[in-house]
């Protein structure tokens, strides 16, 4: 086994990917959209419900389905006995660090094959929580009581990078219309249209300084990934995606807690990633970014070490995100023109895979042999990444 800083570097691999066509589902149970995606998973593996030993799901805000104990509502609806199990709860971030605690677990002889799913309705419930993450008490206090929301939060963070760095709207609007590029060709994406900065720049504004396009879209979907080691991926007729690395950082939950409203924990997570899988920022084809608002891209970037502190504005403007650019992201649209049911961590990691097979349905880059990907949850508050490789 290769393992690096205690990681079981490629020895364990993605072997199916499904992701909801669904950005609408009126009427329909999340659970049943678990079921969907579950069950596309395992057909693209080429396995069945009964190989499943292991499972991993987050369902715990209303449009989801669940509360407490949540994976095991998830579990029952699907039939499911797992002899291990994970409902680690980062927000977004939470699917990227089930892949790498199911990598380890795998590699342990805890489970053989493990399925990661989330489905949310988010866009179509009628059940929504408010918009917050703590109750107000705590740090909580200092924000919750006056109305604090996830978008307002967001913007202190932009707010804060324009006031130390001269970062600028319009390198904001250059992540949204070069997400928007990479979903032109997406049949299933929400939103397709070419846009360009001046669009973006005349939206309506949301918090400033953020507007209309620098906010991911509202949907439902879902989507569901299958782990396993790589006797068995070998064995699997589908193009396995190796997980050559993993990290994951905490970093606060209420923003007056942020050491630094321009920097996240990625710099741990990022760090820990590409050290245990034994590579470097240059040898990264591609990435798949958590992008809940264009901030959290910008910051991510910079947090990763793909950019300097500061240089974010300079390196997006410069189209390095673009399909022919330095470093392309969010290859199928993304949060921002694809889909966003709540959590889009699970999401981002179908469509790395998705694009190491050849199989994006956005922008395809040629011969991308590595991926990294990266979730955010909550107000910037956790981090998780994953390289992924062929």
């Amino acid at each position: 086994m290769s393992t690096r800083r205690g990681f079981p570097s490629g020895e364990v691999a993605i072997v199916g990917a499904y992701e909801s066509p669904r950005r609408r589902a009126p009427g329909l149970h999340p659970f049943a959209l678990h079921a969907e995606c579950v069950l596309g998973a395992l057909a693209d593996a080429g396995l069945e419900a009964g190989d499943i030993d292991g499972l991993c799901t987050v369902a715990s805000m209303p449009p989801e389905g669940g509360s407490e104990l949540d994976l095991g509502e998830v579990a029952e609806y699907l039939g499911l006995r797992p002899r291990w199990f994970d409902a680690t709860d980062t927000g977004g971030a939470a699917f990227l660090s089930h892949a790498g605690h199911a990598a380890l677990a795998i590699a342990a002889g805890l489970a053989e094959v493990v399925v990661v799913t989330y489905a949310s309705c988010l866009r179509s419930s009628p059940l929504h929580g408010p918009d917050r993450l703590t109750n107000a008490w705590g740090p909580g206090q200092w924000e919750l009581p006056y109305g604090a929301s996830t978008i307002a939060a967001h913007a202190l963070a932009a707010q804060r990078h324009m006031h130390e760095f001269g970062t600028t709207p319009e390198q904001l609007a250059q992540i949204a219309v070069q997400c928007r590029a990479h979903a032109a060709a997406n049949p299933d994406a929400m939103y397709r249209d070419p846009l360009t900065v001046e669009q973006a720049l005349a939206a309506p504004e949301l918090a400033s300084p953020l507007r209309r396009y620098d906010c991911c879209v509202v949907s439902d979907s879902g989507g569901a990934f299958v782990l396993t080691s790589r006797a068995r991926a070998e064995r699997l007729a589908r193009k396995p995606v190796w997980l050559l690395g993993f990290g994951e950082a905490l970093g606060q939950m209420q923003m007056n807690q942020m050491p630094s409203f321009t920097q996240t924990a990625a710099t741990r997570s990022g760090a820990d990633a590409l050290a245990s899988a034994g590579l470097t920022h240059a040898e990264i084809d591609c990435a798949q970014l958590y992008d809940s608002f264009t901030i959290t891209v910008l910051l991510t970037l910079e947090s990763l070490g793909f950019c300097g502190p500061g240089e974010g504005g300079a390196f997006v403007a410069d189209g390095n995100l673009a399909p022919g650019g330095a470093l392309p992201i969010n290859t199928d649209g993304g949060g921002l023109s694809s889909n966003h049911p709540g959590r889009r961590g699970a999401l981002a990691v179908i469509e790395g895979v998705r694009q190491l097979r050849g199989e994006s349905p956005g922008a395809q880059l040629p011969d991308a042999r590595t991926c990294l990907v990266n979730g955010t949850g909550g107000w910037l508050s956790a981090t998780a990444t994953l390289v992924l490789g062929t």
